[in-house]
């Protein structure tokens, strides 16, 4: 039910609590955090002059608090982005000489519209703790980029070697569809997401993020492959109506739900501390990846029904991937509660605004007061930066301090005391 909270100057605005299963213990219990730890240290209690400040929730406002450098991750990440460039010129460069330039832009404008509708839906999986955007940019265009580099460079070797087997003409094609396009593509797509891992832990915080970290890589991948189905259908007078459909509207998650297993996986290791577990998360969360990408490419060859196949298959499979996102999702809804009860417990924040700040009624409705003041940019930034307070408290109770947990919260409580600190003179 709305919990009307009332603060200072006339502020005011109801938001709902968390469910009972959610609610704060006075010990929390850690029994089940990497290295055994049977309790973590509490945060540190906040000054003075915070506490005072905390026994009243605060208005809308925020101050800015300088953030650290890192001028290493920076250099990495430009000499990054230059070798995913020059990949994709010289992806790009192969399209226009298959397919010519009208083949290339008028597919690009169709694989637009699959494009947006994956997008959408990784907006609304990565809306309670959104990703670096950098990070983001990265994965689509590892996806659009190597992992179809990759790809077409295998095949062109492996095709030699399957012209040399003599399989024919249908096992040469159900050979490529079904069992080399799963493994190259998955692992292809694969890696992008483990580089991720092991270049933004800080931002790797569990499942969801993997997913949404791989749904870029994917969604990246399926743009670019259906830039070449579409405009090689154009190009040979095919039916590029049909294989739109089929492709932008019936399947636009396809790649997604694939490599979803192994961005999962990972995700599930970057809980615990350590490198190597990310590399065994890849290697198991690749099994079902090519399993399911083999089972849909190599059914296509035996039934004579597609349309009925994917309402009988495809369809619930998709429910299902969405219900199961939609518990992690809950899931990190329950970590930003407890954490953040920390440090209200501690005094750095006050209970109801912990409240607001793990509800997405909360969140709704605070952002609609702030609109209302012309305060949306600060109630966003304030919404985003405590939740990546509770993330590293997270990786502090995981053990996971060795990616700069501490570091990361120290700065954090700064830029939150004093966002609340200004908040107070917000008139209302």
């Amino acid at each position: 039910m709305p919990l009307p909270l009332s603060g200072p100057r006339g502020y005011s605005f109801p938001m709902t609590a968390p469910d009972a299963s959610s609610s704060p213990r006075s010990t929390p219990d850690y029994s089940a955090t990497a290295g055994g730890l049977a309790a973590a240290p509490a945060p540190a209690a906040a000054p003075e002059a915070v506490r005072v400040e905390t026994t009243q929730v605060v208005q809308p406002g925020l101050a800015a608090v300088p953030r650290r450098s890192n001028a290493g991750l920076v250099i990495a990440a430009v000499i990054g982005f230059i070798v995913l460039a020059l990949v994709m010129l010289f992806v790009l460069a192969y399209l226009f000489v298959g397919l010519g330039p009208a083949g290339v832009i008028i597919g690009a404008l169709m694989a637009l519209v699959p494009l947006g509708i994956v997008f959408w839906g990784i907006r609304w999986i990565d809306r309670w703790e959104p990703e670096p955007r950098g990070a983001l940019v990265f994965a689509f265009l590892w996806g659009a980029g190597v992992s179809v580099l990759i790809a077409l460079v295998v095949d062109a070797e492996i095709q030699n070697v399957i012209a040399a087997a003599g399989l024919g003409d249908f096992g040469t094609e159900f050979f490529g569809a079904a069992i080399q396009a799963p493994i190259v593509e998955e692992l292809g797509k694969g890696l992008g997401v483990l580089l991720l891992f092991f270049a933004v832990r800080r931002h790797f915080d569990g499942p969801v993020d993997g997913i949404v970290y791989s749904a870029w890589v994917a969604g990246g991948f399926a743009f670019t492959e259906n830039i070449l189905y579409f405009g090689n259908e154009l190009v040979s007078g095919g039916a590029p109506v049909e294989v739109f459909f089929i492709r932008g509207i019936m399947s636009p998650f396809a790649h997604v739900m694939f490599t979803a297993f192994i961005g999962a996986a990972i995700g599930y290791a970057a809980q615990r501390p350590g490198w190597f577990r990310g590399v065994v998360a890849f290697a198991i969360g690749s099994i079902p990846a090519i399993l399911l990408h083999a089972f849909w490419n190599g059914a296509l060859f035996f039934v004579n029904d597609f349309y009925g196949y994917y309402l009988l298959v495809q369809v619930p499979m998709f429910v299902v991937a969405v219900w199961l996102v939609s518990l992690l999702r809950k899931q990190e809804r329950r970590v930003t509660f407890e954490r953040l009860s920390e440090y209200a417990a501690v005094g750095w924040l006050h209970p109801d605004e912990v409240a607001m700040l793990s509800s997405p009624t909360g969140r709704r409705t605070a952002m609609a007061w702030a609109r209302t003041h012309g305060l949306r940019p600060q109630m966003k930034a304030f919404i985003h930066d405590a939740t990546r307070l509770a993330y590293a408290r997270q990786r502090i109770v995981g053990d996971r301090d060795m990616i700069g947990a501490q570091a990361d919260e120290a700065e954090l409580l700064a830029r939150v005391a004093a966002s609340r600190h200004a908040l107070r003179g917000t008139p209302a």
